[in-house]
């Protein structure tokens, strides 16, 4: 409508300034459609150049799907259940809570890969959208355990001032296992099932918690079955998100330990990372060299692997840093 109405302008605009010449008045009428353009809050041109918050444009699923299908190895449980998850919080309208998911691992499984995916495409377009993405490292913003008090507070101001000016927010949270205790539960209020706070709808945000807690239990459970001859992929779900939901609370190095979060049932997905064995480390070297430019040399690749495959130190199964090395590991070999 907006663009109707600069039309509309430029077609009077001779009739209306008849003493400034028509080449004048087109490129005056022009700069006004864009300045319109610009200041409109949700435009489509203002979008484009710069970042803004349009509700009916957010999270682009298929490309999500794809990547995490594609580049993510080794986690099949996982990128099943974000996917899951992303798909129900998409389909409603006006979600009744927030989407809240905790991913549980060893380091180097993933866990900070996808939820950079996630980030990467929380718009449809091709610009991350950063002022929405909002990332708290506890080692950075929550080092002092002294200054929980005014941590809560300024979280909470924190997400409610983001989540008003775009319902859409993404929150990650990293190194939860080192979270100071009760500091977490400073979120809760934003977490719940609520129609509105102080006339703000949280529905449509969504909060990811990274945390190494929990990882060896997982570990423990993919052993198992593999020792048993069975295949990871067997392993249910609902088997390691029960594990993980009832460890974590009473862990007292996961950043839940005893947390209302967990007791009110507010975190809606535990998404476990698997320990990744020599062959998604293979997967991990060969992507790494591609990505480096390097050839993909089959000894290289295999001498790589075989070298980050050291748990348990009999059967040298699994890689204890995931593929969190492989790049520096690829740059020193080449």
């Amino acid at each position: 409508m907006k663009l109707l109405h600069a039309a509309a302008l430029s077609i009077l605009a001779p009739a209306l300034m008849p003493t400034v010449d028509p080449l004048s008045t087109y490129l005056i009428v022009g700069g006004a459609a864009i300045g319109w353009q610009l200041f409109s809050p949700n435009s489509w041109l203002r979008c484009s150049l710069l970042e803004c918050c349009n509700a009916k444009d957010t999270l682009n699923f298929t490309v999500v799907k794809m990547d995490l299908e594609r580049k993510v190895f080794g986690q099949h449980l996982a990128v099943q259940i974000v996917l899951r998850a992303l798909s129900t919080n998409l389909q409603s309208k006006r979600p009744k809570k927030p989407l809240v998911m905790s991913f549980h691992g060893w380091t180097g499984t993933g866990k900070s890969f996808v939820s950079s995916i996630i980030a990467e495409n929380l718009y449809r377009l091709n610009t991350w959208r950063r002022r929405f993405v909002h990332h708290f490292s506890t080692v950075l913003h929550f080092s002092h355990s002294s200054h929980v008090r005014l941590y809560k507070e300024q979280l909470q101001s924190w997400i409610r001032g983001n989540v008003s000016a775009c319902p859409r927010s993404l929150f990650i949270f990293s190194e939860m296992d080192q979270m100071p205790h009760g500091l977490i539960d400073a979120i809760l209020p934003f977490l719940g099932y609520h129609h509105e706070i102080d006339g703000v709808h949280y529905g449509r945000a969504i909060f990811i918690f990274l945390n190494n807690a929990g990882g060896d239990k997982i570990t423990e459970v993919a052993l198992d079955y593999w020792r048993r001859m069975k295949r990871r992929e067997d392993i249910p779900a609902e088997e390691l998100q029960d594990l993980l939901s009832e460890d974590i609370v009473r862990n007292p190095s996961s950043g839940f330990f005893q947390s209302q979060l967990i007791q009110k049932n507010l975190i809606d997905y535990f998404i476990p990372f698997l320990p990744l064995e020599y062959k998604h480390v293979k997967q991990c070297v060969r992507e790494e060299l591609r990505a480096q430019g390097h050839p993909e040399e089959e000894d290289l690749i295999t001498g790589i692997a075989s070298a980050m495959a050291d748990y348990p130190s009999e059967e040298r199964l699994y890689s204890s840093k995931g593929c969190k090395t492989v790049a520096s590991r690829v740059a020193l070999s080449t």
